[in-house]
Parts: structure tokens; C-alpha cells; sequence
């Protein structure tokens, strides 16, 4: 149960520029040999390139070449079978840069050393400084699976297990704040502003990319971030909320401008997203609570193209009997676009007049804030 796997995320943009860097990842990983493999994946061109290597004595190497200086996200993946990344038991994030990485380890990917140049380096140290994030999330599961099936449907530990849950999230959040206000000149640190933009406001993102340094916020993913900015103001705290209008399930036009007059949660989400299915009985919970008030949801989906019959579907299954609409256009959303959504489950609550109130209520959160404006229900 990682920080990643509580909702889902974009792909990152590659880094890409008009020269070439030359990879080397190498190493050894037990000593496990054929059918297993080791697989190298990342994305190029808006493509997922995969690359394999068949283990002899624990051993793999790959070249390559990719676009610009920049380094570029990927991953290790392992599978003892051999019969592809889907089916892979273990991973490790690394960066393709120019030069050689070497990862080594005795058993899981999870625990390899990764010895490589500058970026592979600040990896190292970000992925340290995250480990009791890591391990804390790994005693709340063993937790869970420990409590028996009477424990684990009882409102106290469900209620007990999502504060610890929150808490270890506000952990990982403040860790990557002092990441990144430490190591201003690495790219670890601009992704890491990725993840602590998903739950901070405006007011406390935009110091922390001031302060990278110059040639951080040159990179293609500095200046995309940067573009962001702009984006990320016009929905922050206080600020009124940018009108969008998108077809409904019956294909009618629906505005956010509509709802004028009442309390309305703009909650972004998918029928693909599991994070945003787990979330869905925290907001229904919500809804009926609080429907009869002036309050009121609008579900904006980021569902595929083609993909409207299970969006209808998730609506229907979940019970979320709100107002929804959809453009259908998945990442490329416009609403989502508008509101600087990068990843789901997320959600902005508006007042009768426009303005945003609050950002990305979960759980109990919501019921919280609602509480504060209706009253307890």
C-alpha cells in the first residue's frame, strides 16, 4: 500500500530535447535464470517502449538511446515466469540517464542498491528519506490483515485505519516538501513537486518551484510545470471557480454555473480509476447525508473514448445518484484540463456564490466540512 496506489495519476511528460543520451542499466538480481525475466519499461513519444532480458545466474543488461539529456522515469520490472510485465512480482523505479546503472540485490527489486550518476543518486536519497513512509504503510496492511473479518467491518477500525492512513499520507507530503526545498537542482525534486501538488494549494506550491533552480525549471517537464502554474492559481483556495460545461449521460449540456446557489462538489473521477470505486461509498455516504440541504455533486469522469457504457455502469453500480457529465476524452478531459487535474480521485467543494471552499475531501474529511457548513446530520 503505497502513496502511489491511493489514486490514480497521469503519466508524467517525457523529457525530451533535440540531443540523445546513451543508457547502460546492468546488475543482478539473486541468482534466478531462465524463464525468468527482467523487463525495462518507460514511455517515449507518448508510447510505452518495453524492453526484456532473460536472467542468467541472477545477471541482465540493457542499452539504449533516448531523446534528450533529460533523464526519463522507468521501471524494473521482474517475473520468474518470464510471461511478461502484467504478471510481474516485483519493481524498482529508476531514471534512464547518459552512463551506466547498476542495481543489485539478493532477493526483491524493492530492496536493490541502485548505483548510477546524478539523478539515479538523488533517487537513492529521496527513496531513503521515504522509507518509514514505506514501512509505515506496510505495518497499517499487515495491521488490516491481522484484524479478523468482524474487526475489519466495524466502524471504529474502518475509522481507525483511515485516520492512520491520512496520517502517513501528511507525512509523505511534508518529506516531499523538505525534498524539494533541499535539492533544488535535481529532477527527483521536480517530480516530487508533482506529488505534493496533488493535496497543496497554490499558496504553497508556487514557492517551492520558485525555488528550483534555473536549470530544473528549464527542462521541458520544469516548463510544463511552470505553464501549470497559471492553471493551478485559478483554482486555489478563495479563488472562483472556472465555469465549464460538458454533456450529461443523455448527451444534455450541463454547467457548473447551473448550480449557482448551492454548496457543489466538483468530484473528478472514473469508472477505471479503483482508487476513485473505493472512494465512491465515502461520498454517497456524504450525498444522502446532506442532498436535502443546499448541497449538491457534480461527477466528472475522466472515462475513455468509447468507453460511455461503463461509465454508465460504474454510475449505476456505485449507487452515485448526482449529476454527471463527460467529454469521454480520458486524460485529455477539458474540465479536468481547466481544474489542473492530474490525478483522481479529486475533488473541489464550491460555495453558493462561486467560490472554492475546500480541495480534495476524502473520507472523513468530507463529512467534516460539510458538518461545519449544514450542522451535523
Amino acid at each position: 500500500m503505497k502513496k502511489i496506489a491511493l489514486l490514480a495519476i497521469a503519466a508524467l511528460p517525457a523529457f525530451a530535447f533535440a540531443q540523445e543520451a546513451k543508457y547502460t542499466v546492468q546488475g543482478k538480481i539473486g541468482e534466478n535464470n531462465a524463464p525468468a525475466k527482467v523487463y525495462l519499461e518507460y514511455r517515449a513519444k507518448g508510447k510505452t517502449v518495453i524492453d526484456s532480458a532473460v536472467l542468467t545466474g541472477g545477471k541482465f543488461h540493457f542499452e539504449g538511446v533516448t531523446e534528450g539529456t533529460a533523464p526519463v522515469n522507468a521501471y524494473l520490472l521482474f517475473n520468474a515466469k518470464g510471461n511478461g510485465t502484467n504478471n510481474a512480482e516485483d519493481y524498482r523505479a529508476i531514471y534512464l540517464e547518459a552512463g551506466t546503472i547498476n542495481i543489485t540485490t539478493a532477493d526483491l527489486l524493492a530492496n536493490a542498491k541502485v548505483d548510477g550518476p546524478k539523478t539515479n543518486q538523488e533517487n537513492e536519497k529521496y527513496q531513503l528519506a521515504q522509507k518509514p513512509i514505506a514501512d509505515a504503510y506496510k505495518a497499517l496492511e499487515a495491521k488490516q490483515k491481522a484484524a479478523t473479518p468482524a474487526q475489519q467491518a466495524s466502524p471504529e477500525f474502518i475509522k481507525q485505519s483511515k485516520a492512520d492512513e491520512k496520517a502517513i499520507e501528511d507525512k509523505s507530503t511534508a518529506i516531499d516538501k523538505k525534498f524539494i526545498q533541499d535539492n533544488p537542482n535535481s529532477s527527483i525534486s521536480l517530480n516530487a513537486l508533482e506529488s505534493y501538488a496533488y493535496s497543496a494549494d497554490y499558496v504553497d506550491i508556487a514557492p517551492l518551484y520558485a525555488g528550483l533552480s534555473p536549470a530544473i525549471k528549464a527542462t521541458e517537464a520544469g516548463i510544463k510545470f511552470g505553464e501549470r502554474l497559471p492553471k493551478l492559481k485559478a483554482v486555489a483556495l478563495g479563488a472562483i471557480a472556472p465555469e465549464f460545461a460538458e454533456a450529461d449521460t443523455a448527451g444534455k449540456e450541463v454547467s457548473l454555473s447551473s448550480f449557482r446557489g448551492k454548496y457543489v462538489l466538483i468530484d473528478f473521477w472514473a469508472s477505471w480509476c479503483g482508487p476513485c470505486r473505493q472512494e465512491n461509498p465515502n461520498v454517497v455516504k456524504a450525498f444522502n447525508h446532506y442532498k436535502n440541504q443546499k448541497f449538491t455533486i457534480l461527477g466528472v469522469s475522466l472515462d475513455q473514448p468509447n468507453a460511455k457504457d461503463k461509465w454508465l455502469a460504474a454510475i449505476h453500480k456505485d449507487g452515485l445518484t448526482w449529476n454527471h457529465v463527460s467529454d469521454l476524452k480520458y486524460w485529455d478531459s477539458k474540465a479536468a484540463g481547466l481544474y489542473a487535474v492530474r490525478g483522481i480521485p479529486q475533488n473541489f467543494l464550491i460555495d453558493p456564490n462561486g467560490k472554492i471552499v475546500g480541495k480534495n475531501l476524502r473520507g472523513d474529511d468530507l463529512e467534516a466540512a460539510l458538518a461545519k457548513i449544514f450542522g451535523k446530520i
